[in-house]
C-alpha cells in the first residue's frame, strides 16, 4: 500500500517503520512543521529511494496519491486535521485514525471528500518508534469500518504481524477503559511492589519471575480463576500481618494496599471475612501484647 502519515508522532511513526519492513511504502509525512516532516521521513528512509515527499501541514499544499491517510494525531485534534487536510485528499482512497475512543466521524470532512474512513488502533503500548514498530508484530488492532475497506485495514494488519478484530464506535468508550485499566493498573501496583521490596532490602527484579507466572495465569486461566495469597485462602492474620508492616515502613501505601485488598477480597466472594481488618486503624493493627 502506498500510505501518507499524518502526525509523526510515537504511535505514528512505530505503524510506518512496522509497515514499511513490512513492504508498504510511506509516500508522505505530513507534519505540524516542515522540519519534523522532514526529519520523520528521514527516519523512515534513510534516504530518498521509497520517500516520495515529505509536506508540512499547510492546508492547500497537495499531497502525493496515496491507498491510505493514517492520521496519527492527539485524539483531540483528529477533526480539525481532518478538516485541515480534506481538499488536499483528492487522490486518497481512505483514511483512519488511530484512536482507540474517538468514533470514525471525526474523519467526516475526508468522508465529505470521497475518501473511506475507518480507525486502526494498536492495543499495544508505543513508548518509541523503534520499541514501537516491533510491539506492533502480535498485537491485536481494533478495526473500525465498513466493507471494503474493513478488509483491507484486516489485511493491512496481517501483513505487519498483527491481529484484528472489528470494534464497533459504540463499544470504543468501554474498550479504552479496559486498554487503560490492562496497560497502567498493573504498574501502579508493581510501583507499590517496587518500594516495599526496597524497604525489606530485596531488588525489584527478584518480583519478575513470579510476575511472569501470574500474567501468564491470568491469561491461560482467566484473571479471577488465577487469584493466589492469603487472600484468597481466607487468612486474615497473614493479611493483617503485611498491612501492619506496611503501615510502619511505607505508611504513605497504607490506604492504596487496603484497596487492593479490598478488591481482592471481594473478587475471591471473601470480603465479610476481612471487614474488620480493612476498617481497622493503623493502631489497631499493632499485634496483640
Amino acid at each position: 500500500m502506498r500510505i501518507t502519515l499524518v502526525g509523526p508522532g510515537r504511535a505514528g511513526m512505530s505503524l510506518a517503520l512496522a509497515a514499511q519492513a513490512s513492504g508498504h511504502s510511506i509516500v508522505a509525512v505530513v507534519g505540524r512543521t516542515a522540519t519534523s516532516a522532514a526529519a520523520a521521513a528521514e527516519q523512515l528512509t534513510g534516504g530518498a529511494e521509497q520517500l516520495t515527499a515529505a509536506v508540512a501541514l499547510v492546508p492547500g499544499e497537495p499531497l502525493p496519491p496515496a491507498d491510505l491517510m493514517v492520521v496519527a494525531t492527539r485524539d483531540g485534534v483528529i477533526e480539525l486535521v481532518a478538516a485541515a487536510l480534506a481538499a488536499q485528499a483528492g487522490d486518497t482512497a481512505a483514511a483512519v485514525h488511530l484512536s482507540g475512543l474517538v468514533p470514525v466521524s471525526a474523519l467526516e470532512p475526508l468522508a465529505a471528500a470521497g475518501l473511506a474512513t475507518g480507525a486502526f488502533h494498536p492495543l499495544q503500548t508505543l513508548p518509541e518508534p523503534g520499541i514501537g514498530s516491533r510491539r506492533i508484530a502480535g498485537a491485536w488492532i481494533a478495526i473500525t469500518a465498513d466493507e471494503p475497506l474493513r478488509t483491507t485495514l484486516h489485511d493491512l494488519a496481517e501483513s505487519i504481524g498483527a491481529r484484528p478484530f472489528d470494534l464497533g464506535d459504540d463499544a470504543k468508550p468501554v474498550y479504552h477503559a479496559a486498554a487503560a485499566a490492562a496497560a497502567n493498573f498493573p504498574l501502579a501496583a508493581l510501583t507499590m511492589a517496587s518500594d516495599l521490596f526496597e524497604e525489606a532490602g530485596v531488588p525489584f527484579g527478584a518480583a519478575r519471575p513470579l510476575v511472569d507466572a501470574a500474567v501468564d495465569n491470568a491469561f491461560t486461566l482467566g484473571p479471577r480463576a488465577a487469584l493466589t495469597g492469603p487472600v484468597v485462602r481466607g487468612d486474615v492474620a497473614t493479611v493483617k500481618a503485611q498491612l501492619r508492616a506496611v503501615a510502619e515502613v511505607a505508611p504513605e501505601w497504607l490506604p492504596a494496599y487496603a484497596r487492593m485488598v479490598a478488591i481482592l477480597a471481594e473478587l475471591a466472594g471473601r470480603s465479610e471475612e476481612f471487614a474488620a481488618v480493612l476498617s481497622a486503624e493503623p493502631g489497631d493493627l499493632d499485634p496483640p501484647r
